[in-house]
């Protein structure tokens, strides 16, 4: 015969040295001091903790002493106090709640509430179920007056004989003849392009039918680098008012703090997202998700990704107008150089040409 046991859960819970293993968020005094009683029983520190939930440590310490003011905006507060209870083992959904009875939204006004009072449904109520079943009855009643009015006597049919074609599968004394074959329409052509002789070579300073011009433009020629790919939505400022260009290459949030601290931009950007940051704005990049996920565009060309949580925008403002100095700088001298050999090779032509006639 088998054993019974029982249920000795509660016996062992009322043992006044009986601790549960994970304790619950509610039965501490406030939110953060359910946090930080969870990882001290954990055994956890702070660095492990900020590792495993991808939340920078400066945000775990303020939920744990209950400073919220120096989280982020309240979507991303909501998001890491949902990571940390699941580190912790503890219930995600108790705890924000309790995040957001703790910290309630400013910006949502409170409404009085709206309803039906009980007493006007059952004073009406019969009302209602009467009108209900009328219209009821008056749909069916009118859908089966319109079937029975619409019922009709089979007939017979008019057609007296049937037609002889029916039953051969084709008009006597009639047959279908091709003619011979059409011959194709002949291939329609397209003209080559004209280009004006000298236009190229003027306006350029290289001339396309000389191999050595061609080869040393190329060579002059600074490479290109990985052009900027929108492959998704765009904040910021427009194109024609920016030069720097931070797209995340996966899920990240983006924060952008100007000096006075106030949060110009806070989005969780998704893969293919990107900012475009307004030229001369001092401003902050905190990507502290994890920087490296962010690509750099400066002047439409990839300049790398970013390389610390925190980065001033003037930094990479200043690098984007340098690079597109030394880009101008670059094609001026080249167009100086192209422009002086057309002018060294047009005197030659014209000398050869005043020279033939004297000869």
């Amino acid at each position: 015969m088998a054993l019974d046991t029982g249920d000795r859960s509660g016996e062992f819970r009322a043992d006044p040295e009986w601790k549960d293993v994970v304790p619950s968020i509610t039965d501490a005094a406030t939110l953060g001091d359910g946090l930080r009683t969870a990882r001290e029983q954990s055994g956890r520190s702070l660095a492990e903790l900020s590792a495993v939930t991808r939340v920078p440590a400066r945000y775990l310490t303020a939920l744990e002493q209950n400073d919220f003011s120096t989280l982020p905006n309240r979507v991303f507060s909501i998001g890491y106090v949902r990571a940390y209870a699941d580190a912790l083992g503890l219930d995600e959904q108790l705890a924000v709640e309790r995040f957001k009875r703790e910290t309630p939204d400013p910006s949502v006004p409170l409404q009085a509430p709206v309803g039906v009072a009980f007493e006007d449904v059952r004073r009406y109520s019969p009302r209602l179920i009467a009108a209900g079943l009328a219209l009821v009855v008056a749909v069916v009643g009118w859908n089966v007056f319109q079937r029975v009015s619409l019922m009709r006597a089979p007939q017979p049919s008019d057609i007296a004989a049937v037609p002889e074609s029916w039953t051969l599968g084709e008009v006597p004394g009639q047959s279908l003849r091709l003619s011979a074959p059409q011959p194709a329409p002949p291939d329609q052509t397209i003209p080559a392009l004209y280009v004006t002789p000298g236009l190229e070579a003027e306006l350029t300073g290289i001339d396309p039918t000389s191999p050595e011009g061609l080869a040393a433009a190329a060579s002059s020629a600074s490479p290109v680098q990985r052009a900027f790919n929108p492959r998704g939505a765009i904040y910021g400022a427009s194109a024609s008012a920016s030069q720097v260009v931070i797209q995340a290459r996966k899920a990240a949030s983006l924060v952008v703090r100007m000096a006075d601290g106030r949060v110009l931009f806070a989005r969780q950007l998704a893969a293919g997202d990107a900012w475009r940051a307004p030229i001369g704005l001092s401003a902050v990049v905190d990507a502290s998700s994890d920087f490296a996920d962010f690509d750099v565009y400066l002047n439409g060309e990839h300049g790398g990704t970013l390389t610390a949580e925190q980065t001033p925008l003037s930094q990479l403002n200043a690098r984007a107008q340098t690079l597109a100095r030394q880009t101008a700088a670059e094609a001026a001298t080249r167009n100086q150089a192209a422009q002086a050999e057309a002018q060294a090779r047009a005197a030659t032509v014209q000398s050869a040409m005043v020279v033939a006639p004297a000869g």
